[in-house]
């Protein structure tokens, strides 16, 4: 393939995916106020387009316009920057996702994926990880006390479940023989991994809900002691840049939960990129029932189940692979 064209197909690509994650993180408001509505037998938005469908339009200005407040006493460098460093690691993670199988284009081959790397599986989580900073800077440079406090909790809650969460995905590598994304996919051909790693996958799936904080382990952000956390003394678009990384981890993580272990884009009769989306809502459908069912953990409770419960079992996961991958 000719440099150039690669160059315009990269581009186009990167534009495609962006935009669309702008979209959906954008709808996704709507659609969690939605679905919650529907638990909690109310109507949620209606009044802003029909069904309330241009209510997140109407959002997005009303804080693009909001008045900017920094608080006298914060950081005002690391104050600024917070936000930022939240948001960006939330969607360059997606680059090395495979969406769809590879198609023809203008009689040019071309793979749904940004970034096909031999080591995708640790660009993720290294990227992921970076985002923690946004928030424990975003806490500390307010110059609040429950601020601080929200930041110190999501710190010690990413160290104490980031490692299950790692743990939980070693016997899909042990399977696939393979970092690669595109190829962990590809070995799931014949039987998706959920299948033969059920254990690492309940894992996975509690320990991405605490990676995120959402409910029932948003402690960050416990609005009952902490006002609202880490984010307390942000408005406007830099209070939105937290939420908009808070839903586009969503995504990232219903995308890496769907290519890990319900074979990414494969399925029959419908067309491959309708399979991925599929399967990824399906996850985000599930984060947002959660919210809507569960009561939230106690700080005490979260760090207990995160070490004495999941830690141990997610090794046990990987000895019991281990010794069925050195016997098929």
């Amino acid at each position: 393939m000719p440099e150039g064209t690669f160059l315009v197909l990269m581009v186009a690509k990167i534009a495609v995916v962006f935009g669309l994650m702008l979209l959906s993180v954008a709808y996704m408001t709507w659609l969690e106020r939605k679905i919650l509505s529907d638990i909690q037998v109310r109507l949620g938005p209606m009044r802003v387009g029909p069904h309330g469908l241009l209510q997140p339009i109407a959002d997005g200005l009303k804080l693009l316009f909001k008045e900017e407040i920094v608080p006298q006493a914060a950081d005002r460098t690391l104050y600024l920057l917070a936000p930022v460093l939240a948001l960006v690691p939330a969607f360059i993670s997606f680059a090395v996702i495979p969406f769809g199988d590879r198609i023809r284009l203008f009689g040019q081959s071309i793979d749904l994926v940004i970034a096909d790397v031999n080591i995708g599986l640790l660009y993720v989580f290294g990227v992921a990880s970076l985002g923690i900073y946004g928030i424990v800077l975003g806490g500390w440079a307010s110059n609040n006390k429950y601020a601080l406090l929200g930041g110190l909790r999501a710190s010690a809650q990413m160290i104490s479940y980031e490692l299950s969460l790692s743990l939980s995905v070693v016997g899909v590598v042990m399977l696939s023989q393979s970092l690669s994304l595109v190829q962990i996919v590809d070995a799931q051909a014949r039987v998706w991994f959920i299948v033969l790693q059920p254990i690492g996958f309940i894992i996975f799936l509690i320990c991405a809900v605490a990676e995120i904080n959402r409910a029932p382990f948003d402690l960050p952000e416990a609005e009952t002691e902490l006002v609202a956390g880490f984010h307390v003394e942000y408005s406007s678009m830099k209070f939105a840049m937290y939420f908009m990384a808070e839903y586009a981890n969503m995504i990232t993580v219903s995308a890496m939960a769907t290519t890990l272990f319900l074979g990414g884009w494969r399925g029959p009769w419908l067309p491959p990129v309708v399979w991925f989306l599929i399967k990824l809502y399906l996850f985000i459908f599930l984060f947002i029932w959660l919210r809507g069912t569960l009561p939230r953990f106690r700080y005490d409770q979260l760090m207990r189940f995160g070490w004495k419960v999941l830690l141990p079992i997610a090794l046990v996961n990987i000895m019991v692979t281990a010794v069925f991958v050195a016997l098929r």
